[in-house]
């Protein structure tokens, strides 16, 4: 018999007043909902009281991915607005992007006098574009904006000071065209202190890309595909989680990128060893992890492939009865908003 996974099971209403369109400050004053998977309860609690749930030898794992400014906007040569967000690099000078309303041989024009031409569109429904020249991020490290999501866009414009704060403190290796958002509650101080309790970390990369947050078009989310995103995980970090396991701690994965990328590694023949390449892993309810031990996530979009994630960690329905909790107190959601504990 065809399992179906019916989408509309993983809704759930959605006061639009909650939504996050700027960070709290400090970092890790944002809320923390913590559920019990093995209790049941719930419990409310600040960021910084993380290290209260975690015990020595348990062992954070986070995703140092560095967010693109990668956010342009311009004019068209019709006078129209060009607003675009580049994707991926394909070439020195050409990248494909996300717009809207542009036409093939269009010549686009953006701030400082770089201009690009579109070059047409991709069997992924992506924009070609080819720049005029090759130093394309050098140009973005200075004119580019962060690619804020469009739940925070439609409602103000990304600014210059978003360069820092939608970005984790610990952000490394530049490639991703969104933020790991589970990770932006972190300040080194909380770092200092979860290292002084006995907890380790360990560093993996996984560039967000469309396959994050690319919308389930089906209605039975069993048949969705993830896009290829690209991982790396370096031979110390991969010693540093079999450490961990080895003496009985935790993996606490920091974020739906890290737990795929921890899931990647771990179902293949050579499990939690050093390792490139690229994961379409699609993890929804049915799958068995088989590395990750706790997670820490923020709440996510209804209908959306990371809330089918944690739902398939925690439970549907605790989960969405967690989100219900959350809403009935007023907690902040989405990339900016507070965050949830699963143990």
């Amino acid at each position: 018999m065809t399992r179906v996974l019916p989408l509309s099971d993983y809704d759930y209403e959605l006061p639009e007043e909650l939504i996050a369109t700027a960070p709290a400050e400090p970092r890790d004053s944002s809320r923390l909902l913590v559920i019990d998977r093995g209790s049941q309860n719930l419990e409310h609690a600040t960021f910084r009281d993380l290290p209260r749930f975690l015990k020595p030898g348990d062992c954070l794992v986070l995703n140092r991915t560095k967010v693109l400014p990668c956010r342009l906007i311009g004019k068209k040569s019709t006078g129209g607005k060009a607003d675009l967000l580049l994707v991926r690099e394909q070439g020195p000078a050409q990248w494909t992007a996300l717009a809207s309303g542009f036409k093939s041989g269009q010549t686009l024009v953006f701030e400082g006098g770089m201009t690009a031409t579109v070059a047409g569109l991709n069997d992924e429904g992506e924009y070609v574009i080819r720049f005029a020249t090759s130093d394309v991020r050098p140009y973005l490290a200075e004119h580019g904006l962060p690619p804020l999501p469009p739940y925070i866009a439609k409602k103000r414009l990304a600014s210059r000071a978003d360069a820092e704060r939608y970005q984790t403190v610990y952000a490394r290796d530049e490639g991703s065209i969104a933020a790991p958002t589970a990770g932006l509650h972190f300040t080194p101080e909380l770092l200092d202190r979860l290292r002084a309790g006995g907890v380790t970390t360990a560093w993996v990369t996984l560039h967000v890309g469309r396959g994050t947050f690319r919308p389930i078009a089906s209605e039975d989310a069993d048949k969705h595909a993830m896009l290829a995103e690209r991982y790396e995980v370096e031979p110390a970090e991969a010693a540093a989680m079999r450490a961990a396991q080895s003496r009985g701690g935790r993996l606490v994965a920091v974020g739906t990128t890290a737990t795929r990328t921890l899931e990647t590694l771990a179902a293949s023949p050579e499990g939690l060893r050093a390792a490139r390449g690229e994961s379409s892993l699609y993890i929804r309810p049915g799958h068995r992890f088989r590395a990750v031990d706790a997670l820490i996530t923020n709440f996510h979009l209804p209908r959306s492939t990371p809330l089918l994630l944690a739902c398939a960690f925690a439970g549907r329905e605790r989960v969405l009865a967690a989100y219900r909790e959350a809403i009935a107190r007023r907690y902040r959601l989405f990339s900016f908003g507070d965050a949830t504990l699963i143990l």
